[in-house]
């Protein structure tokens, strides 16, 4: 029976069966092991010594050009100019902390907020995704006066003590504490339903049932919306509304991790725009500032005073000017070069691509996503079993043909791509015929 694999194991350099490493590369490995000690996580079987990036390409310390499709964080394409100057200005002329009145984070606020539907109306600034879920299930708590939350069963939202609790992949064993209840994900490639709106809520409602029978009030559900460490689940569209009426008859509200699909990533502003719903708690991080840390909660006015009665709240750095120098310079990148239509546009002929591949790979299951968000699922033909094997190879062989990409899902068994937001169609023919060249050799 194929084994479940924790997120950080996915693709993980392991040192004991390292085989041949370049002088310099070993070298590096071995200071890296000597400051970072047991939590250094490095990937690929041969880490690269990257050096500098641009736009949708990465290089290394040889000179070698890697097209990245894998790295979600500099949304708008590496250290582009837009951003970097933007910082660059900034951090020339003020930031601290963030106590005082400064007009450049009020404008950032108010841009930022106007991309929302009308009820998310305020922002808590913080500085990675992690602490913006961290203080969304604070939030959910309170309003709610639940401690109970659902999850799904492979999901990855972060690494605080609390955010790991609603993290099942972070977890070896997968058994998650007793406030948190993991149901399945919308998997329809192994296990097609006629109507997944309906099973997905009905996992949830038996989810709330469990929490209260045990003594657990729902505080909220919380997903990724295109449900990425799941596996990348993202059709149809809709299909989540249910479960949201679900949570809310239940005195629950619902939090939309947009650390992975926001930003424009799924052809939308944000992924939960594609389910015609509005949550009540949003989170942000890693594309908001293009590589700089930064990270945000948006919530309604009524959650977020009731928190705030309760608990004072303070954050250092979070919407600091810098942070807000960043992330406008982001949202006009991503509106003056028309990135939210290119994601759509190019993710929907990359996915072309690799559904007319699949017609000569057998090993190619399914492919599923939105905009520039891909699950390339390996599986074994006959039996739709999880193929991690084929997965693996693909991933490092990739590498080889200088095309960066790492794996999603419980099993490790599907490819999640997920290049920068400036992606074109000749970079994803680019990406087409490495993925050829790679699985006929294999």
């Amino acid at each position: 029976m194929t084994e479940a694999t924790e997120i950080l194991a996915l693709n993980r350099f392991d040192p004991a069966s390292a085989n041949h490493l370049a002088p310099e590369i070993e070298a590096l490995v071995a200071r890296r092991a000597a400051t970072f000690g047991a939590s250094s996580v490095l990937v690929y079987e041969e880490p690269i010594d990257m050096v500098r990036a641009e736009g949708v390409f990465m290089f290394d310390s040889a000179g070698r050009r890697y097209l990245d499709v894998y790295n979600n964080v500099p949304s708008v394409g590496h250290c582009h100019p837009r951003v970097v100057a933007a910082i660059a200005e900034q951090a020339a002329k003020l930031n601290t902390n963030t106590r005082y009145l400064y007009e450049i984070v009020h404008r950032y606020a108010e841009r930022l907020l106007a991309t929302f539907p009308a009820g998310l109306s305020n922002v808590v600034f913080t500085c990675t995704g992690s602490e913006s879920n961290d203080l969304a299930l604070r939030l959910a708590k309170s309003f709610s006066g639940g401690d109970g939350f659902i999850v799904t069963a492979t999901a990855y939202h972060g690494n605080t003590a609390a955010v790991t609790d609603v993290s099942p992949s972070s977890f070896k064993s997968r058994i998650v504490p007793p406030h948190v209840r993991a149901i399945p994900a919308p998997d329809l490639y192994s296990e097609p339903v006629t109507d997944p709106g309906a099973h997905f809520a009905a996992n949830v409602r038996s989810a709330i049932a469990d929490l209260e029978k045990s003594g657990h009030r729902l505080a909220g559900l919380l997903v990724d919306s295109i449900f990425s460490s799941d596996g990348v689940h993202a059709d149809p569209p809709g299909f989540l509304k249910p479960a949201v009426e679900a949570v809310h008859e239940a005195g629950g509200v619902f939090i939309s991790d947009e650390v992975q699909p926001g930003f424009g990533r799924s052809g939308m502003m944000w992924g939960f725009e594609r389910h015609g719903i509005v949550p009540d708690i949003v989170t942000l991080g890693k594309p908001m500032g293009n590589g700089f840390p930064m990270g945000g909660v948006v919530t309604r006015p009524d959650i977020l005073t009731r928190f705030c009665e309760e608990t004072a709240y303070f954050n250092t750095f979070g919407g600091n000017p810098v942070a807000a120098a960043a992330g406008l310079a982001v949202l006009d990148v991503i509106a003056e070069e028309g990135l939210i239509a290119n994601a759509a546009h190019t993710g929907d002929y990359l996915r072309r691509g690799l559904r007319e591949m699949s017609n000569r790979y057998p090993a190619i299951g399914d492919v599923r996503g939105a905009g520039l968000f891909t699950g390339l699922e390996f599986s074994l033909p006959e039996s739709r079993a999880p193929d991690a094997a084929t997965a693996k190879y693909a991933i490092n062989a990739l590498k080889d043909r200088g095309v960066l990409i790492g794996a999603a899902g419980a099993y490790a068994n599907t490819l999640k791509i997920r290049p920068p937001l400036c992606f074109s169609r000749e970079n994803a023919d680019t990406f087409l015929d490495a993925m050829d060249v790679v699985l006929a050799a294999h």
